[in-house]
């Protein structure tokens, strides 16, 4: 990953990790009409995220994995 692509991860990461987030909330915030900027489908895609469906609700939390919290507090160490 380069190093831009790095650091709009982890500021993706530690924005989901300052509270809960619903994926509405995530979609408004981090969508983007660039082909570029894929920040979602990469967190997917690498399993640093996954929604959480808590039962019937419409909205899902998103929550980081053990992967996605390892890499941010990883990160937070080094700074």
């Amino acid at each position: 990953m380069a190093d831009s692509e790095n650091l709009l991860m982890l500021e993706f990461l530690s924005w989901l990790s300052a509270r809960r987030r619903t994926y509405s909330e995530a979609m408004n915030a981090w969508q983007s009409h660039c082909p570029r900027q894929t920040i979602w489908e990469d967190a997917m895609i690498e399993g640093y995220i996954q929604l959480d469906r808590h039962g019937s609700s419409q909205d899902p939390d998103v929550m980081l994995t053990e992967s996605g919290r390892t890499l941010l507090d990883g990160n937070r160490r080094r700074n």
